[in-house]
C-alpha cells in the first residue's frame, strides 16, 4: 500500500496545536508526582499499551522514584476491521500481576473499549488494583463504559481527532513534539 507523504506532511502543516511540547512535558510530570505519591510502597507491575502509550510510557517511567516491574501488552479489538469486536491479544502480558497492584500505561482514553478490555482482564486474572495513567482523556459522551475513568489523567482534550505524543495519524505523526489536532476533524 502506497502512502501519501505529501498528504501526511500537509495534515501536520495544518494541524491546529492543543497542546504544545512545554506543557506535555508539564502534565507528564504532574501525572509522574501523582503516581510516586500513590504507588510507591506498592510494588506495581507496570504495563505499556503498544503502541500508543509507548511515547509516554518512555517519558513517564524514568520519572518514577520506586523500584516497579515492566512489561508491555498489545491488544486490539479491531483485527483488520473497521468496528471492534472481541478482544484479540497480539501480546498478552508476560509477567505475573496476582495480588499485585498494576499500572496500565496508554495514550488516549477515548472510548475506551480496549482499555476497558484490558482492566477487566487484569482484574478477572487477579490483580490486587488496576490503575490507569493517560496522557490525554477525550472529553464526549461516547464512553463505553462510566465506570471506566483514569486514575491519572495528563491533559483533557477536545472532542477531535488529535495525533502526537504516540498517538497516530493514519500511522504517522505519534513522534509530534505536542498534541495536534487534524484540521475539520
Amino acid at each position: 500500500m502506497s502512502v501519501d507523504l505529501a498528504h501526511i506532511r500537509q495534515v501536520m502543516a495544518e494541524a491546529d496545536c492543543l497542546y504544545p511540547e512545554a506543557e506535555v512535558e508539564a502534565a507528564i510530570d504532574h501525572v509522574a508526582a501523582a503516581i510516586n505519591g500513590e504507588l510507591a510502597e506498592r510494588n506495581p507491575v507496570v504495563f505499556c499499551v503498544m503502541n500508543g502509550g509507548l511515547i509516554f510510557a518512555g517519558k513517564l517511567l524514568p520519572k518514577l522514584g520506586f523500584p516497579l516491574e515492566l512489561s508491555y501488552l498489545h491488544a486490539t479489538r479491531y483485527r483488520s476491521e473497521t468496528t471492534g469486536g472481541e478482544l484479540f491479544w497480539k501480546a498478552k502480558p508476560e509477567l505475573s500481576f496476582i495480588d499485585r497492584d498494576v499500572l496500565i500505561i496508554d495514550d488516549i482514553l477515548d472510548e475506551g473499549h480496549t482499555l476497558g478490555a484490558i482492566v477487566d482482564f487484569c482484574q478477572h486474572a487477579g490483580a490486587a488494583n488496576v490503575h490507569i495513567a493517560v496522557l490525554i482523556d477525550k472529553t464526549h459522551d461516547r464512553k463505553a463504559r462510566q465506570d471506566l475513568k483514569a486514575n491519572y489523567v495528563g491533559l483533557p482534550c477536545i472532542d477531535r481527532y488529535i495525533f502526537g505524543y504516540g498517538m497516530d495519524y493514519k500511522g504517522y505523526w505519534r513522534n509530534a513534539p505536542g498534541i495536534y489536532a487534524v484540521k475539520g476533524l
